[in-house]
């Protein structure tokens, strides 16, 4: 049988930029095999397929998959259909913004989008909080499998560490951002580490004020060599800015930049709500813009 499929560039107002996804609208029928062997097929960091919901007041049921696996969550692709459905929604006539839920295994996801013409901006709002998964590994073993020196890990209070929203990975702070660019994953290295694991690298942009980073993110064990935007690793980096950084209550926005080495830049905007002294919500917000619509003959 034929299924539709469209994908978009996420994280960006501009074609060719952002982090690719594709989206499999027409996805019953479908086993895990089948899923799995689609998401190879078109080899990009997040293939996710749209399903009838389990609750009728909810938009869609969402399965995302990787190259190599399945994840519970992933933010670029629960941002790229959010845009692509309320897109959707606009050709009906429905052209304010729309607030909807999308069901995914770590739970059912709040957005809110406004939809443009073939592109849109949305953000949703996590589920659950993200999680603490203790100290990372060394500098000196961290520095081997990027290709920096122990001294280039570490600013201020940062320190390499463990968080987890969905996706599990280990943040290393870099103490500059011409080092951050400099970056290079060992994969000899990497795939010595006791438990490898996806590795975000983050560093302050020296020109930004505010909470403003740069980052890239390795992911070799899940088939991502690099990843142009993670929006979970976002997600999850509000655990970070939460232990490291002196917070107090109120809305804190922080805002990342990936991808400039890859040449997809991307611009992810991170919403943390702290009420005494405890984190209470966090919001992902970006844009993604469609760049392509088919027919799979599967």
């Amino acid at each position: 049988m034929s299924r539709r499929f469209v994908t978009l560039d996420v994280f960006t107002e501009t074609p060719f930029s952002g982090n690719p996804l594709a989206v499999v609208l027409d996805s019953e029928g479908l086993d895990d095999e089948a899923m799995q062997r689609i998401a190879g097929e078109f080899n990009l960091s997040e293939t996710v397929f749209v399903l009838p919901p389990t609750d009728a007041r909810h938009k869609a049921r969402l399965r995302i998959f990787t190259p190599a696996r399945e994840l519970a969550f992933a933010g670029h692709p629960t941002l790229g259909v959010a845009i692509l459905l309320a897109l959707r929604d606009a050709r009906s006539g429905l052209t304010d913004a729309i607030a909807f839920g999308l069901e995914e295994a770590i739970g059912t996801v709040a957005c809110v989008v406004e939809a443009g013409e073939g592109r849109g901006r949305g953000r949703f709002k996590l589920p659950v909080l993200p999680g603490y998964d203790g100290e990372g590994p060394a500098k000196t073993l961290l520095a081997k499998v990027i290709g920096l020196e122990p001294q280039d890990i570490g600013f201020g209070r940062h320190v390499p560490s463990r968080h987890t929203a969905g996706p599990s990975f280990i943040f290393i702070p870099v103490n500059a951002r011409a080092k951050l660019d400099a970056a290079r994953l060992d994969m000899a290295a990497f795939s010595a580490m006791d438990e490898p694991a996806a590795l975000y690298l983050y560093a302050v942009d020296p020109e930004g004020l505010g909470h403003r980073f740069h980052a890239r993110m390795f992911a070799p064990h899940l088939g991502i060599t690099e990843d142009p935007a993670t929006g979970s690793a976002a997600a999850a980096f509000a655990g970070v800015m939460m232990e490291f950084e002196p917070l107090g209550d109120g809305e804190h926005d922080v805002f990342i930049r990936q991808g400039l080495v890859m040449g997809r830049p991307s611009a992810i905007a991170l919403q943390m709500v702290i009420e005494s002294g405890a984190l209470q919500s966090v919001e992902i917000g970006g844009s993604a813009v469609v760049m392509s619509e088919g027919t799979l003959l599967v």
